[in-house]
């Protein structure tokens, strides 16, 4: 019951996932990412341990595929998981178990990859593919949740969708971005509404971190 999507954006070194799905605050167990590293989605009977044991690969030096391998062949229920791996360099995998359950979709490109289960329609990610690729200068942030959006349009989950997450990463060990839409009739359009108001204060709060005495805070 989830449709979601890693990107990378050559230009800014941005790495970034969107999520959305009719359980309750999806954005505690999906998206892991890591700067400069790559990102991981798990979902589907959703094992959160596998994000930060894929981020871990990634940093050993693991291309994607190498990543999403070892944590198949390392996972004893691997049939019942969803997984998605991007590496630093663009590269891209995907993974859906067996035992997980239609309509099942994955849809991997250079840069992005967008899965999906329990979909209202297998097209999910494929329009979700093609809306993160319709712009490639548009920032990261933007084109993931247009993704999102568009997996909705066209079918999202046979059931009300109730939660969604941003998350984008840049240089430090923190987010760029992490905003979360816990339980809402419509989590996708006040994600949309959260960035919006986020945005022009996203880089203040990376310089209070970075250089608290800068004259240009508040």
């Amino acid at each position: 019951m989830t449709f979601s999507l890693i990107g990378r954006c050559p230009r800014t070194g941005q790495i970034g996932a969107a999520v959305a799905t009719s359980s309750i605050a999806v954005g505690a167990r999906v998206a892991y990412c890591g700067a400069g590293v790559g990102a991981v989605l798990t979902q589907h009977r959703t094992d959160p341990r596998l994000g930060p044991r894929g981020l871990a690969l990634l940093r050993s030096g693991c291309s994607a595929q190498e990543t999403l391998n070892a944590l198949v062949a390392s996972t004893p229920l691997a049939h019942w998981r969803q997984l998605a791996v991007l590496d630093a360099a663009g590269n891209t995998a995907a993974f859906s178990g067996v035992r997980v359950k239609p309509e099942v979709s994955t849809a991997p490109a250079r840069d992005v990859c967008a899965i999906g289960n329990i979909l209202a329609s297998a097209l999910v990610p494929p329009a979700m593919l093609r809306a993160f690729q319709a712009d490639p200068s548009t920032p990261l942030a933007e084109r993931l949740l247009h993704a999102l959006e568009e997996g909705l349009a066209a079918g999202g989950e046979p059931v009300p969708v109730r939660s969604a997450h941003l998350l984008l990463v840049e240089r430090e060990s923190f987010p760029l971005v992490d905003l979360r839409v816990d339980r809402h009739d419509t989590p996708i359009v006040e994600l949309r509404s959260l960035w919006q108001l986020y945005e022009p204060q996203s880089s203040d709060y990376v310089l209070r971190a970075l250089d608290p005495d800068n004259p240009s805070l508040v």
